[in-house]
């Protein structure tokens, strides 16, 4: 019976390291407002799986664009779209109606 508890004890401290690491973080929507022609500012803290969630107050038709294809987000004025991001990496983006509106997403893992 004296082998039980070790036995217990090793298990323990086997999962011990498991229990302390950090979770990971809660996938999280960010707000990017389009006004006045402009992109707000873009979010810092982009990871895989979080979205994006895009406003146009302006006046005008906007999209946000990726050069690489991975999103179309279409805007009416006053409308709000949302896109889920899937991939890491940097993704540069444009409005189709505008194309001096420029931005770059950087997306980690």
């Amino acid at each position: 019976m004296a082998r039980l508890p070790i036995a217990f004890a090793a298990s323990a401290a086997m999962l011990l390291p498991l229990a302390l690491s950090p979770a990971a973080a809660a996938p999280k929507v960010h707000v990017v407002v389009i006004d006045k022609l402009k992109f707000g500012p873009l979010p810092a803290d982009l990871h895989v799986g979080d979205t994006i969630r895009w406003v146009n107050k302006d006046l005008f038709r906007h999209t946000a664009t990726a050069r690489n294809g991975s999103f179309n987000v279409d805007l009416q004025p006053g409308a709000t779209g949302t896109m889920k991001l899937t991939r890491a990496g940097t993704i540069p983006f444009f409005c189709r109606y505008h194309p001096g509106m420029t931005g770059q997403l950087t997306v980690a893992k």
